[in-house]
């Protein structure tokens, strides 16, 4: 097989790429992990299997690459690897613990880490961010032993380890599970001085209306841009219940507004949700005011946590921000909101 920097190299020579002296520097570390995996191992009663390469901690800003670059590693990788969004992966984690303990297990993790090690080689996460105390509480056991049964993991971050569930509550009790991660992954910064992903959505309409066929096609064209085609739900835990955003690829996550203000969610179900998205789609908003006056309550509460979170907001409505909310209490109110919304459709929104 051809190494990456060869590979990377072919597609910018086709267009199908930008060079970016940031993303060229960081290949080396890809191809050193997919070189040492794809090494054939030498069999023998008395030969100590090889030691696992060092993993990767790659970090940096939002639409940055490093998305495009997990993707593209993890393509062509020769070896069982699994690519999956870090929160995804932890819904499994608690899922398959419940699991265990149901059997009467008393330390779920070993088991847990031991079924994940079975199946894969090397771990690929998307977005490694600790946001909720349980995690923190157990991805320093489920790491140490995936690291022992020799997985490697390979991860993006918008943060430096360093950051990794800041102010938590009992933070402390985390610290090891950082210097265990830059202990046995290189920690690298993406560094790139453009945003990939503000430059796609630059001078594009981000906000459609009136809702129609219309509507809807450009915001599925949005979306497969944006998403590639691929996607599967991803599931938030807060506060011990389940939030889901129904489509969610690489930070980009698309709902309806059914979905998102029609059930009975809150201000830290919106937090989270900011949180986990980097650009957020929502179909759909309807026209507001005394017949949907919860879903109205609940619209402002997500868009104050979208807007104070910065994240990108593409979506379709009945109407304009302004025309929105016409009738019934609260219509002062929503003149903040209509104002935010507003903002957010402005080019340099998020930069």
């Amino acid at each position: 097989m051809t190494d990456l920097l060869t590979e990377y190299q072919a597609l910018v020579d086709k267009g199908d790429l930008q060079p970016d002296p940031a993303q060229l520097a960081i290949l080396p570390e890809f191809e050193r992990i997919r070189a040492a995996l794809a090494a054939p191992v030498k069999k023998g009663l008395f030969r100590k299997a090889p030691e696992p390469p060092e993993g990767l901690y790659l970090w940096g800003g939002v639409g940055r690459g490093k998305s495009m670059l997990m993707d593209f590693f993890a393509s062509r990788l020769d070896v069982p690897a699994r690519r999956v969004h870090f929160h995804a992966f932890m819904q499994e984690i608690h899922a398959a613990m419940h699991t265990a303990r149901q059997r009467g297990v008393d330390d779920a993790i070993a088991p847990v880490a031991a079924d994940v090690a079975a199946s894969v080689r090397l771990l690929a996460f998307d977005e490694m961010q600790i946001t909720d105390i349980t995690d923190a509480m157990i991805v320093g056991r489920l790491f140490e032993a995936l690291f022992a049964a020799g997985v490697v993991v390979v991860t993006t971050s918008n943060r430096v380890p360093d950051d990794l569930y800041k102010d938590g509550l009992n933070r402390q009790l985390f610290v090891p599970f950082i210097d265990l991660l830059k202990d046995r992954m290189v920690v690298w910064e993406l560094a790139s001085p453009t945003d990939y992903r503000q430059d796609r959505l630059s001078g594009s309409p981000v906000y459609f209306s009136p809702l129609g066929a219309k509507a809807r096609t450009e915001m599925d064209a949005i979306w497969a841009d944006l998403s590639g085609g691929q996607a599967e739900a991803l599931d938030l835990t807060v506060k011990g219940r389940t939030v889901t955003i129904p489509q969610f690829r690489n930070g980009i996550g698309r709902s309806s507004f059914f979905e998102l203000c029609s059930k009975p969610l809150g201000p830290g179900d919106y937090l989270a949700i900011a949180d986990a998205c980097k650009v957020l789609m929502i179909d759909d908003i309807p026209c507001l005011g005394r017949s949907n006056f919860n879903e109205a309550k609940r619209f402002v509460t997500l868009i104050d946590a979208l807007y104070e979170a910065h994240v990108r907001l593409i979506c379709s409505a009945a109407d304009t921000p302004e025309m929105l909310y016409l009738e019934g209490e609260g219509t002062f109110e929503f003149e903040r909101t209509a104002s935010r919304l507003r903002e957010m459709q402005s080019a340099d929104w998020a930069t």
